[in-house]
């Protein structure tokens, strides 16, 4: 079932561990089928390391277990992916990491602001990286507390969690999630060189602005 999409997920969870954004069985992913509106996503406490795309569960909107051929359970933190995607129709895919500075700004429950323009692809509205309000992992709670968050920004912090990033495909969210730590490094890093000084940000409306240059012609 959704076979192209249990090996695409399977293929960014190892990545993700392999680049140092989740460590020790920590972060999880998800994809969803445009077609059936399932829901592919990595199963809970499985070394990266040892997973297959055979391991992956698939779960329909409401959290039925749908497959899991391994007989492993779902992540359990499967009602917050299931919450994105019920809120965000063109969310297809989401990546959950624990990577380490994106992790200490969560600690601190402080946004990121849009320190560098590149952030103009993050799918911000806000000039920043939000932070979605502290839920326990694996309840309800920490599924409607990502709403606001994942309605302003396809990139938002977990207060005292992690980071999560979501876009059309398993690969871009990936992309987002990998940005948004490499975001909180220069951020960590500038306000460290800084003596805590907080360096400038663009406002949202300049990010806007961008647009491919039109000088360029084929």
């Amino acid at each position: 079932m959704i076979e192209y999409l249990k090996k695409e997920v399977c293929e960014i969870a190892k990545r993700a561990q392999r680049d140092g954004l989740c460590k020790h069985k920590s972060g999880n992913f998800s994809a969803r089928d445009k077609e059936t509106g399932y829901v592919v996503i990595t199963p809970t406490s499985l070394d990266r390391d040892l997973l297959t795309p055979r391991d992956m569960v698939v779960l329909d909107m409401n959290g039925k277990i749908m497959e899991n051929l391994s007989g492993l359970m779902p992540t359990s933190e499967s009602l917050m992916h299931l919450k994105i995607y019920e809120t965000r129709p063109d969310a297809f895919a989401i990546a959950h990491t624990h990577s380490a500075f994106a992790t200490t700004f969560a600690l601190l429950n402080k946004s990121i602001p849009a320190i560098v323009f590149e952030v103009a692809t993050m799918g911000i509205t806000k000039g920043r990286v939000p932070v979605a309000p502290y839920g326990r992992p694996g309840t309800v709670e920490l599924a409607d507390s990502v709403v606001e968050a994942a309605k302003e920004s396809q990139c938002f912090l977990l207060e005292k969690h992690g980071a999560v990033a979501f876009d059309k495909d398993i690969y871009e969210a990936f992309l987002k999630a990998a940005y948004i730590e490499e975001l909180a490094e220069l951020y960590y890093r500038a306000i460290t060189v800084a003596n805590g000084a907080e360096p400038d940000a663009f406002e949202q409306a300049e990010l806007d602005r961008w647009q491919y240059p039109t000088a360029i012609r084929q």
